[in-house]
């Protein structure tokens, strides 16, 4: 504090300017902030997984990329279930359109790998436009039984209909090849194919969650009300989340015949669908990494580790599923969201105490 005299011959106290912290946000963010450190973990994990066919032999290859194409389908299901607020056990329909599709395509046109992606892709869209115009109207358990429907049918018709193999499936897919060059068999390579769609895949997802429509769905999501009387349209919002959603489960599906050279209609079942919906909740819904990690869980305890403990898998999976659900009720994500928010809190108490 200092004093001054005024003309009158008063006195008036002057505060000095506080010393302020250089900011944290913004382009000039150094590297020990929060979003340097979130880049700087996502290339590394990105690294180590591209280095996994070096060190592993075929089958765990195979298995990763397995996982990865289902964190695909597992990322659709969060943009609608953690993003917009709307929890669906359907993806897995349009995971299946995908997946026909790619072996349709592979068998009949091309074997090109990013042919029967771009295929599966709009074939999602377009059977998530079809449906889904009807799902968005409802919300909540409404819309999570709709979804169930539209997803039991869409399997049924795969299950009955001989175009597409009936319950037999289809199978003699050729290997994958990239560019007209030679086929892809070797799992390392079909590996690297996976995970650069995925990572490509999982980067969009998070551009549109992070973007000004991402924000939209997440107002909707809180309060519906307040953002119709802000002049949002909250229908035509949700069904072009669901129509993106639909693209992004039928880009997995195709990643997930690519890699099987088969697909039947168990690959779009109600298992698939609701095993999807527990990868969110496992993982924590809304961010995107966290339901990956559990889509990584469950096909590793559904896959791997059940055969291990006499087939009681599911067991298992419904005790991780009560454990977070009790435990960590944001999920996998939480745990790191935890820390985030403590370091925030300290930093804030810091800059209060400098202003003061």
């Amino acid at each position: 504090m200092k004093a001054a005299k005024t003309e009158g011959g008063g006195t008036r106290v002057l505060r000095e300017a506080p010393v302020l912290e250089p900011s944290t946000n913004g382009i000039e963010d150094g590297p020990d902030h929060p979003g340097s450190r979130r880049v700087v973990v996502a290339v590394a994990a990105v690294a180590l997984l591209a280095a996994a066919p070096v060190v592993l032999s075929p089958y765990p290859v195979s298995a990763m990329t397995r996982m990865l194409a289902f964190a695909v389908l597992v990322l659709s299901v969060d943009l609608l279930t953690g993003v917009t607020g709307l929890p669906s056990l359907g993806q897995a329909a349009y995971f299946g359109v995908g997946a026909y599709t790619a072996v349709l395509v592979g068998v009949h046109i091309t074997s090109d790998a990013m042919v029967q992606a771009l295929a599966g892709l709009v074939m999602g869209v377009v059977a998530a436009a079809v449906t889904g115009w009807v799902a968005v109207r409802a919300r909540g358990i409404v819309f999570l039984m709709l979804t169930l429907a539209i997803g039991e049918s869409v399997h049924q018709v795969a299950d009955t209909w001989s175009a597409v193999g009936g319950s037999n499936g289809l199978a003699g897919m050729p290997p994958i090849s990239l560019f007209g060059g030679p086929p892809l068999v070797v799992a390392g390579f079909v590996y690297w194919w996976v995970l650069a769609v995925a990572v490509a895949v999982f980067a969009a997802v998070a551009l549109v969650a992070r973007s000004p429509y991402g924000r939209t769905l997440r107002g909707i999501r809180d309060n519906e009300g307040r953002m119709r009387a802000l002049g949002y349209r909250p229908a035509l919002a949700r069904y072009g989340v669901f129509c993106l959603a639909g693209a992004v489960a039928g880009t997995g599906g195709a990643l997930w015949a690519q890699q099987s050279r088969f697909v039947s209609p168990g690959d779009m079942g109600f298992e698939v669908a609701a095993l999807a919906l527990l990868s969110v909740v496992i993982g924590g819904p809304g961010s995107l990494w966290g339901p990956c990690l559990g889509a990584a869980l469950v096909l590793f305890v559904r896959d791997n580790l059940s055969t291990s403990i006499g087939g009681h898998g599911p067991l298992v999976l419904g005790a991780v599923f009560i454990a977070v659900v009790f435990l960590m009720p944001r999920g996998l994500a939480g745990l790191a969201g935890t820390r985030a928010r403590l370091r925030s809190l300290v930093h804030t108490r810091r800059r209060k105490e400098n202003v003061s």
